[in-house]
């Protein structure tokens, strides 16, 4: 088999990349983007691998049951863009399929036996995206902004993603015609010059907020004030327009330094009845309905009605603790970055939380995990932990740390990773918790990817087996 070749194929599934699977003559795996399960194809070699090949799709030979007609697709920018994975499949495949990754994810991690339900969802499929980060280029009509094309830094110019709202696409191409009245240049990635590197944009969905923030390779915006004023004046909900710095040569989006240009360096927003402040750099859930159904299951698998005392570790700025903070008699909130930490105690204030305290602590340092909140506000024994942690998962640091040293009753785990979180459950099985049925979310539609929560209760002590936990060993 060589690059070039033509080769017919049966799709058998598709992963959560949007690759359609089948097998070649010589049985290897092939991976061909954009195929669906149940299709058959034509498709041309791209990359040849000892264990695997790669391959586009050519002809459709016979469609799957489960791919749309031309005419219904959901996104018609090109197909390297790669952002909706899944834009070429039934929105009920979808769910199938998102349902069987997080089952095998717990599988693969030595947990057959644990139940994965079916994929809740609000059934919001376009607009669902409150933030957006453009990057600019240049085309044949001059300034753009588009999407890099998948493993890689090529632009594809669009304006118009259909997981964006409208108001984000109007606001792009404003920007961009804006941008090319004035004379602006954009960053050239090999040359290292240029000014414009990202437009970011932000919406409370809940307060019809807009941030708009342009992240430059330098420390001055010409002409500042015409852009503030056409801007404003074309889209009245801007209440935030900032500047972002980075000079360096670095992939990363955003600099570290922020200056404000007109408005506040926040916009707010509602969620499950509470009101946020969100800075530019503050993480927040970008799906807002999404949000409000993860938040609503994972308040429901604390099982608290007002009393005992709430554990939110990774809290950001407070919002998963603070949407359930009535459930609880304490609420305790710890972050290891200072500025969402004050966020957090902000957000409680604005919304008239009394019995919510956020204080700093780093995850990665179990064992001192508590110890500011606990100088500050004494003793804390948790009823109830609610663990979010970033996509790497938690640690078996910290896991053996809540299992062997603070050994709260209940952990409600909330995950955008189903591997890392199986991997956690299965090291939380073997400490003395039972896991129980896992419910996936879809916070991103048409993407592969899926969030997840479930409820770990701590067995009765008499019924756990008692073994001696070696970290290192836990860790390999």
């Amino acid at each position: 088999m060589q690059k070039n070749d033509l080769i017919t194929l049966e799709i058998t599934e598709i992963n959560n990349l949007g690759a359609g699977v089948g097998k070649c003559e010589d049985g290897r795996v092939v991976f061909v983007h954009g195929a669906v399960t149940g299709d058959r194809v034509e498709a041309r070699v791209i990359k040849v691998n000892k264990n695997f090949l790669v391959a586009r799709p050519e002809r459709i030979l016979n469609p799957s049951p489960w791919r749309l007609p031309e005419g219904e697709a959901f996104c018609h920018a090109p197909a390297a863009c790669g952002g909706c994975v899944y834009r070429h499949i039934t929105y009920a495949h979808e769910l199938e399929l998102k349902q069987s990754y997080v089952k095998h994810a717990f599988i693969k991690a030595g947990l057959p036996d644990v139940e994965v339900e079916a994929v809740q969802t609000t059934g919001k499929l376009c607009g669902y995206r409150n933030k957006a980060q453009y990057p600019f280029g240049r085309n044949k009509k001059g300034i753009c902004v588009g999407f890099y094309a998948a493993k890689s830094h090529t632009l594809i110019p669009s304006d118009a993603c259909p997981m964006q709202p409208k108001l984000f696409s109007e606001v792009a191409a404003w920007v961009c015609r804006h941008a090319e009245r004035a004379g602006w240049t954009v960053y050239d990635e090999e040359t290292r010059k240029g000014l414009l590197r990202h437009l970011y944009l932000r919406y409370g969905e809940g307060t019809d907020q807009l941030m708009v923030c342009l992240v430059l390779n330098g420390k001055f915006l010409p002409d500042a004030r015409p852009f503030i004023d056409g801007l404003t004046a074309a889209f009245p909900q801007t209440v935030s327009v900032m500047l972002n710095f980075n000079t360096k040569n670095t992939n990363v989006v955003l600099g570290e330094e922020y200056r404000l240009l007109f408005g506040t360096p926040y916009i707010e927003d509602t969620l499950c009845g509470k009101t946020f402040r969100i800075s530019p750099q503050s993480f927040y859930q970008v799906n807002h309905d999404g949000a409000e159904l993860l938040y609503t299951l994972a308040a429901e698998r604390t099982g608290m009605s007002g009393q005992g005392t709430l554990l939110d570790l990774y809290c950001g700025i407070g919002s998963i603790g603070l949407s359930m903070a009535e459930r609880a008699e304490r609420l305790v909130g710890i972050e290891i970055v200072e500025s969402a930490v004050q966020c957090a105690r902000e957000n409680a204030a604005r919304n008239g939380v009394h019995n919510a305290v956020f204080s700093c602590g780093d995850a990665s340092d179990a064992e001192k995990l508590l110890d500011a909140a606990e100088r500050e506000h004494g003793r804390i024994d948790a009823d109830v932990v609610i663990l979010d942690p970033p996509r790497k998962g938690s640690t078996p640091e910290l896991i053996t740390y809540l299992c062997h040293t603070r050994k709260p009753p209940r952990i409600v785990y909330v995950s955008c990773d189903p591997d890392t979180l199986a991997r956690d459950c299965a090291l939380f099985r073997r400490l003395g918790y039972e896991i129980g049925v896992v419910t996936p979310v879809d916070m991103f539609p048409r993407t592969g990817h899926v969030e997840t929560v479930v409820l770990l209760s701590r067995k009765d002590v008499h019924e756990r087996i008692k073994f001696d936990v070696n970290v290192e060993d836990l860790i390999k």
